[in-house]
């Protein structure tokens, strides 16, 4: 398995180390055929990107695709900021991207007092402590997830269930429908080997992502690898490798406005 097209990269603009270009080097040094740059979403008060920078965003992927020759497409891991599915991405961001990818993190700017109980209190004292979660929490995470991805054309869910337990059947069913990818996380473990299987009988489909937060950790299967040894993927479900460049939910929505 090798990756062909890493959709989940971030660099110096928000939690990374590396300048876009560096990104790109290191996905023409491995044989890529393209990245997409994917920094933390503008609604995390430390880590987020900015909106004032994507213009210049854009023109350091234009010259990093110029001087690389892999494909260098400009975008977002946004944060799902609660229950009704709301993300910090609106309309007039999407003329300035290329891609969105959505998923739950920790110590962002909610939407409501309840979604900040939820996700930031009670969700956090779940992973710390590593409680069992209660049926309310599972209901409520997969609500956030499910109507992020009814309501705003994203293309990835990133690292579902990590940090933030949910009904992954359901979510992966929902995914399915609307032409949303499941991420294969190759940072973080995010589901069990037996969530993994229940999630590959929806039939939905996925891409393995590295999460690069360094240019060296782009293209980086290792996890995935491991965790192919233990549960039989759909190798031609996975849309993103072996040659493979995966189609997009958010520009083929883009084509229609």
């Amino acid at each position: 398995m090798r990756i062909s097209f890493d959709l989940h990269t971030h660099t110096v603009y928000s939690h990374g180390t590396g300048l876009i270009e560096d990104n790109a080097r290191s996905a023409k040094e491995k044989g890529l055929k393209g990245i997409a740059i994917t920094d933390h979403g503008f609604s995390h008060p430390v880590y987020g990107m900015r909106r004032k920078k994507l213009d210049e965003m854009r023109e350091h992927c234009s010259i990093a695709e110029r001087e690389s020759g892999v494909s260098v497409l400009l975008g977002i891991e946004s944060n799902i900021r609660g229950e009704s599915g709301i993300i910090d991405v609106v309309p007039k961001d999407y003329e300035k991207l290329d891609v969105v990818l959505a998923g739950i993190h920790k110590f962002i700017v909610c939407d409501r007092f309840k979604d900040f109980h939820n996700m930031m209190i009670v969700d956090n004292l779940w992973d710390i402590f590593k409680w069992k979660p209660s049926d309310r929490l599972i209901k409520y995470n997969t609500r956030c997830y499910i109507n992020a991805i009814e309501n705003h054309p994203i293309d990835v869910i990133t690292h579902v269930n990590f940090g933030a337990p949910c009904d992954v059947v359901e979510v992966a069913k929902c995914a399915r429908d609307y032409g949303t990818y499941i991420e294969i996380s190759t940072k973080k473990t995010h589901m069990s080997d037996e969530q993994w299987r229940k999630v590959i009988d929806t039939g939905v489909l996925f891409v393995v992502d590295s999460d690069a937060h360094s240019p060296d950790r782009i293209a980086d299967g290792a996890l995935a690898e491991k965790l192919f040894e233990r549960v039989e993927f759909p190798m031609d479900r996975i849309m993103n490798i072996d040659g493979r460049v995966p189609t997009l939910r958010f520009s083929e929505f883009k084509k229609h406005l």
